[in-house]
């Protein structure tokens, strides 16, 4: 019994080394060591920074911006290196436990809330309460005034 061998056309060809390069690149990356790269290179250098500027600071976005985006090259660095794509899921989940660790009480503004001085919220809770009262009292008077001229 003879195998019937067909000719593999130059599409067919071309169509499985797309095919195999894709899955030689998907594999290529050795997540395990790119994950721990990230930490003992990157995560070290931005602690150090983090520390330097001190806790009071972690909000204050122009404060933090240089160290965050040096860590955002750095894991795009070695993950060109090694040949990883970018960003991936371990850049995600490194990037939560930055923020959760960093960043978790930040508003979305960059400062943390807090109430205004007495000396500012005071005039707001004053004045119209004020005001109510003397408009009341200006409508009270103008009906009585009013009464007596009809």
């Amino acid at each position: 019994m003879a195998l019937d061998r067909t000719p593999v056309t130059s599409r067919q060809l071309l169509v499985w080394v797309v095919i195999a390069h894709h899955f030689i690149s998907v594999t290529a990356c050795d997540e395990a060591f790119y994950s721990h790269a990230i930490e003992e290179y990157c995560l070290s250098k931005f602690k150090f920074d983090m520390d330097a500027l001190g806790q009071r600071y972690w909000c204050e976005w122009e404060e933090t911006v240089g160290s965050y985006g040096e860590l955002t090259n750095c894991t795009f660095l070695i993950a060109e290196k090694l040949e990883c794509y970018w960003p991936n899921r371990l850049v995600d989940e490194f990037f939560i436990g930055i923020h959760k660790l960093y960043f978790r009480n930040c508003s979305l503004s960059g400062r943390s809330l807090s109430d205004p001085p007495n000396s500012v919220l005071g005039p707001f809770i004053v004045v119209p309460i004020l005001v109510t009262l003397l408009v009341t009292a200006l409508v009270v008077w103008c009906s009585k005034r009013s009464e007596g001229i009809i």
